[in-house]
């Protein structure tokens, strides 16, 4: 590429983006988001031990906007920066704990990152309880509803550590290594008596660093779990609509065989029809649910994929655990949005089959009326050479009485002129020419109507 005489020179900026001088080039629009959005959340280191509370709202736009002004106003309040007005995190430190906000599609979340001092209480992993923390949380309006509550507990794993049977159900317990050992993570992804989701991680010599980036993919696998399975309750929503429209399509497929007549078949349509729009209207309430929860779980496998788990024995690891318990509720998802999907198809197929035999229908009463009205039109054509053949007989006749009169008239000067001639005779010499000539003056009226027409 030819720059002409101009010298291109690129200073790199602390936010990522670049600045041309002298090149004359100008920027896309959304250069600057594309190159932000890989810096939109980053990993944040964090120290052993750790205590993060996290909370996830699910808010629609109006409640996003008003919780991001109400995030701005407490953090003014506290004598900190507010978030941006593109920002889609911001983390700021104020009453001993470091708070972060992030603002994603359908939901919002704050994290908090507690004082050391009130980690551990007695020793006790997870004490004081959740339960006693959430005050903290009292400084902000809620957003919308509360979907995920996480306690996850970053403590430097010791030979006497607690045994996690104490600490969390043993029938739901997942554990795995992870970071080539030198992390393990525990769960039983039960909320306990405050509604909180537990989470220990011990450290075995983790950077911090490395520490924070392994809770953030922790708490996105609980985060974007429980996302996903909001496909569920809808899912289960649609299952009785989705067999009743089966059932109905069989019935209307099976009485389409014996069905006759138009009338017959325009009310078979108009059923196939109103079945189709029921569908239809179903199936684009859940489109955004069911794409969002295919979308949640692949970026749940990702993340597990990322962590890198190793098997305890005698244990599942997340992903086993994840796989087994929420795989079922994935497929049902799958499941109702494929049969939409087939309904949709042969509804449409049934509605076409039929309305080409309506089509089909309708061609041939056009055909039968078409010929009924040529019949007509010939029935007339030929009455209406009747009445003309009759109309020349009753012009003929009346020109001719006409005519006679005027030869009778006539016959008595032509005598006293010496003319002689048989009135009767001359009459009927005149019946052929009269004829004639009416029969021409009808033709010719009637080529003229023709040519008009």
């Amino acid at each position: 590429m030819r720059l002409g005489s101009n010298t291109l020179a690129n200073d790199q900026t602390a936010t990522g983006a670049i600045i041309n001088t002298g090149s004359g080039f100008y920027d896309h629009p959304l250069r600057a988001a594309v190159l932000a959005e890989l810096h939109a959340r980053p990993f944040v280191p964090i120290a052993t031990p750790a205590r993060i509370l996290h909370v996830a709202f699910l808010v629609d736009r109006d409640q996003a906007a008003a919780d991001r002004t109400a995030f701005a106003a407490l953090c003014v309040a506290r004598g900190q920066a507010g978030p941006s007005a593109a920002a889609k995190q911001h983390r700021v430190a104020f009453g001993g704990a470091v708070l972060r906000w992030e603002r994603h599609a359908e939901f919002t979340t704050y994290t908090w990152e507690l004082p050391t001092e009130d980690l551990l209480e007695g020793g006790l992993p997870f004490q004081p309880a959740s339960g006693a923390l959430v005050a903290t949380l009292n400084g902000l309006p809620q957003p919308g509803p509360l979907l995920v509550a996480v306690d996850l507990q970053l403590v430097t794993d010791t030979a006497d550590a607690l045994p996690l049977d104490r600490l969390f159900d043993r029938a739901s317990l997942a554990r795995s290594d992870v970071e080539d050992g030198l992390a393990e993570i525990a769960t039983d992804f039960q909320p306990d008596s405050s509604g909180f989701v537990r989470i220990l991680l011990r450290d075995r010599g983790m950077t911090d660093d490395a520490a924070g980036a392994l809770v953030q993919r922790m708490l996105e696998v609980e985060t974007y779990r429980t996302l996903a399975l909001l496909g569920l309750p809808e899912a289960m929503r649609l299952a009785p609509t989705v067999a009743r429209i089966e059932s109905r399509l069989g019935a209307l497929a099976s009485e389409m065989k014996d069905t006759e007549g138009l009338a017959a078949n325009n009310k078979l349509l108009d059923a196939l029809t109103s079945l189709a729009a029921e569908l239809e209207s179903d199936a684009a309430s859940s489109l955004f649910r069911f794409g969002a929860t295919r979308a949640y779980e692949e970026i749940v496998g990702l993340r597990l994929r990322t962590i890198g788990e190793r098997p305890v024995p005698g244990f599942p690891t997340w992903q086993q655990f994840l796989a087994r318990r929420m795989q079922p509720a994935m497929r049902t998802c799958q499941a109702i949005e494929q049969r939409q999907a087939n309904l949709s198809t042969k509804l449409t197929s049934a509605a076409n089959l039929l309305r080409t035999r309506v089509d089909v229908e309708l061609e041939q009463q056009n055909r039968d009326l078409l010929r009924s009205m040529n019949e007509r039109a010939r029935m007339q054509l030929r009455l209406q050479q009747t009445v003309e053949g009759l109309s020349v007989a009753a012009i003929s006749y009346y020109v001719v009485s006409l005519l006679h009169h005027v030869l009778e008239g006539l016959h008595e000067k032509a005598e006293h002129a010496g003319l002689h001639y048989d009135v009767g005779v001359a009459t009927a010499l005149s019946v052929p020419v009269v004829v004639l000539m009416i029969w021409g003056v009808v033709r010719r009226i009637r080529k003229g109507h023709f040519d008009e027409g």
